[in-house]
């Protein structure tokens, strides 16, 4: 969600982040859980530090996603396909493909609706298929 010059000190964040409020937490809940919870948020407000926008791509970039790929050196790892889509569709799909959220949590999360969070998972994953294809 950040990229990977930010990804050492965020997770050295997290850990601390975790550390501070383990006081706070509540044995009855999943741990897991919680101290996601608590890595999102950090992210999150990490990005903002940032001055990082949601959409920082220009037209032509997002063009460049839509066009096929050519000959077999252009195909597309994972990391990269994600890396190339804009930074609010692929915080979608991190947190439901990968860390496990449900649209609801993410819409509240990013401050969006359940309806975005689909509709951006679907646009996402439509754009990794056809570059990963």
């Amino acid at each position: 969600m950040l990229g990977p010059d930010e990804a050492d000190d965020a997770t050295q964040d997290i850990f601390f982040r975790v550390w501070e409020k383990l006081p706070l937490y509540r044995p009855d809940a999943p741990f897991g859980g919680w101290a996601r919870r608590l890595a999102v948020n950090v992210i999150l407000r990490r990005r903002e530090e940032l001055n990082r926008p949601l959409r920082q791509r220009s037209p032509a970039d997002v063009d460049a996603l839509h066009a096929p790929a050519t000959g077999p050196d252009a195909r597309m790892d994972l990391a990269a396909g994600l890396a190339a889509l804009e930074p609010d569709w692929r915080d979608v799909v991190v947190l439901h493909d990968m860390e496990g959220y449900r649209h609801e949590e993410i819409a509240e999360l990013l401050n969006i609706s359940v309806g975005s969070s689909r509709m951006r998972l679907h646009r996402a994953r439509a754009l990794l298929r056809e570059r990963l294809s």
